[in-house]
Order: structure tokens, then C-alpha cells, then sequence
């Protein structure tokens, strides 16, 4: 590819992640090279234990699980920022080596302040040319839209969470 592009996966809905892995799946059977970057997540998604096993992709999982931010104190929301503002500064110094990066809950992680937006706009503005780059997560900022070549929401219509169904390994994690 001479150039590669910016997508944004959004929304309420199912499917985020799951579409960058079927993204990250179809980069690497035709020979791409994929760094896979979680956010809040752990990494123990079934999918992962699958994926790991296909050649050219590396996923980077946090070090450290924080629980849902809504959850935390103040002091473990900086310590949080201080976390993953160096998380994604090291995915972005290896984002040169790669052909795709996806950014599992980026959005979410801008929104909440514990990535710089600012950072991750200045690099999708001066990412190397050929890099595609994923971003995941609720509610894009306008800048992050506008920085987006692609934007594909996923919306809720309905959800067996809503009827008090929890998620099930293989379907939802």
C-alpha cells in the first residue's frame, strides 16, 4: 500500500474489537505485519488465544489491569494516565516496524484523559505513510473524526445485557 488510512470503529454497539481482529486477521493472512494494542482490556478475550497463533501479528497487553475507570479513586486514575500515556507512547515507537496498528479502546482511553488525545493526534497526523491505523472505542472526539479516513459506528439496537444475560466466552468475550 502507498498510503495507508485511519479507521475509526465506534459506537454502542457489539463489534468494535471484533471487526479489528477480522481486520487484523485479513492483514496478516495477506502478509502484513500487525501490532495489536489493548486499552482497559486484559487480553484474555478468546480471540486473542486464537490470533496469537497466526504469523505477523504482536499484540501489546497493559502490564497492569485497573479495573473500570469509573471505579477508581483519583490516585489510580494518574496513576492510570501515567500507565497508558506511556503504554500508547510505546506503541506508537513501534508502530514504525508494522503495517497495521489497531488501537483497542483508544477513543475511550482519549475520553477519559488516560492518553493525551493531543499525542495521539499529533501521531496519526505524522504516523509513517504506509501505517493503517485502528482506533476503538465510544464516543470519537470531532478531532479524532475528522482525523479518520473511515468511521464505522456500531449501534445497539438490543442486547441481552439489557435483559440481564451476562457475556459468555466464545460470543461476547
Amino acid at each position: 500500500m502507498a498510503r495507508g488510512l485511519i479507521h475509526i470503529y465506534c459506537g454502542d454497539g457489539k463489534g468494535k474489537t471484533t471487526a479489528s481482529l477480522g481486520l487484523s486477521l485479513r492483514a496478516a493472512g495477506s502478509g502484513m505485519k500487525v501490532l495489536y494494542v489493548q486499552f482497559f482490556k486484559d487480553g484474555s478475550s478468546s480471540e486473542f488465544q486464537l490470533l496469537e497463533q497466526v504469523g505477523g501479528v504482536t499484540f501489546l497487553r497493559p502490564a497492569k489491569k485497573f479495573g473500570f475507570y469509573r471505579t477508581l479513586t483519583p490516585a489510580q486514575r494518574e496513576e492510570a494516565r501515567e500507565f497508558y500515556t506511556e503504554h500508547f507512547r510505546t506503541a506508537a515507537a513501534m508502530a514504525k516496524d508494522f503495517d497495521l496498528l489497531v488501537l483497542d479502546e483508544a477513543m475511550s482511553a482519549c475520553r477519559t484523559g488516560v492518553i493525551p488525545e493531543a499525542e495521539v493526534l499529533d501521531f496519526l497526523k505524522n504516523k509513517p505513510e504506509q501505517l493503517e491505523v485502528v482506533l476503538t472505542g465510544r464516543d470519537p472526539s470531532q478531532a479524532l473524526f475528522d482525523a479518520a479516513d473511515y468511521v464505522t459506528e456500531m449501534c445497539k439496537r438490543k442486547h441481552p445485557f439489557d435483559q440481564g444475560i451476562p457475556a459468555r466466552k466464545g460470543i461476547e468475550f
